[in-house]
């Protein structure tokens, strides 16, 4: 056993999660990001996260090990939102910033399930729900722009290598995409969560549960709109599954009839560039859609991309014209 996993254990019994007899942790897989455990504990089974300073990515891709912090503060102001979007925090561990959360039985991943086939536009619509509940909530909030100042993590994560890399090998394209950046890193709106992704969702029975919040920030909030919608486009090309494209149609509607803060056609229409430069990101950015290795499928979705930041849509415009496959 590593010293940090040593020290992660010793922790949980000062916290009191677990006792004092021998305890295993199992990783679980699927993360880029941070090291995952599962523990078995008296009182029932736990997650422990501890984020990496380098990704497990091919690129170079370090980012602040205080993310772990952020997200647990966006786990926790969820659940001040709805109590049923996002697990239960048991302790902050001192090591890496790591921290213990529930674990949710029986609860599969919303990506494996799309991927099964099993598209559900109820509960898409229900992932449209609670991400503007969190944004409703939180738009125009001195109080949580004050607790989330992370406009450098998120830099790291977001900005710098899903736009400006892009930028930096697309000539063509980068005065839109820095613009774009720019206009993303000045505008703090409302929470943020930064990894909207259906890899990231479970499914319970009340819904959708909302995990890795590790890019937190007070920013955007068409930033997790558009970052949710890219991945069911990218899916809809890689399963060439129209039903995809259909629950992302339900999911933009959804969450545009929750916006109170500002006039949805604007943030419609920011979500839409954002969408754009993220499809793009996926097949020419630090972190390619694994799934994406089909070169017809790269060049399906590289081509709408860029043809989309050149003339930017409104998201549920862009949604409806998406072509997975070629005329």
């Amino acid at each position: 056993m590593e010293q940090g996993d040593a020290d992660i254990i010793a922790e949980l019994r000062g916290a009191g999660l677990i006792g004092a007899s021998d305890v295993a942790l199992e990783p679980l897989t699927g993360g880029v990001s941070c090291d995952v455990w599962k523990i078995e504990t008296p009182s029932g089974p736990i997650v422990v996260k501890r984020p990496l300073a380098q990704l497990r990515v091919a690129a170079e891709w370090l980012a602040p090990v205080e993310r772990g912090t952020s997200e647990v503060r966006w786990l926790r102001r969820a659940r001040g939102v709805d109590a049923q979007i996002a697990p239960e925090v048991l302790a902050e561990l001192p090591t890496g910033h790591a921290f213990a959360m529930r674990f949710l039985p029986g609860c599969p991943v919303w990506k494996d399930e799309l991927v099964a086939g099993r598209v559900d536009a109820a509960f898409a619509a229900a992932v449209g729900r609670g991400i503007v509940a969190v944004h409703a909530a939180t738009a125009n909030n001195d109080a949580d722009r004050a607790a989330f100042p992370n406009d450098e993590m998120f830099a790291a994560l977001r900005v710098d290598p899903f736009l400006l890399y892009v930028a930096e090998h697309d000539a063509e394209l980068a005065p839109a995409l820095r613009t774009l950046a720019a206009d993303l890193t000045a505008r703090k709106i409302a929470l943020v969560h930064g990894d909207v992704s259906p890899k990231n969702i479970l499914v319970s029975s009340a819904g959708p549960v909302f995990l890795d919040a590790e890019c937190a920030v007070y920013g955007d909030p068409a930033f997790d709109l558009a970052f949710c919608t890219t991945h069911l486009l990218l899916k809809a090309v890689w399963l060439d599954d129209a039903r995809l494209i259909e629950a992302a149609s339900v999911l933009v509607d959804t969450y545009r009839a929750g916006i109170d803060w500002e006039d949805s056609a604007g943030l419609l229409l920011r979500a839409g560039q954002l969408t754009a430069a993220l499809l793009l990101a996926r097949v020419e950015g630090k972190s390619p859609a694994p799934y994406l290795t089909d070169a017809d499928h790269k060049n399906i979705v590289r081509e709408q991309a860029r043809a989309l930041i050149l003339a930017p849509s409104p998201l549920d415009a862009l949604v409806i014209n998406w072509k997975r496959t070629y005329p």
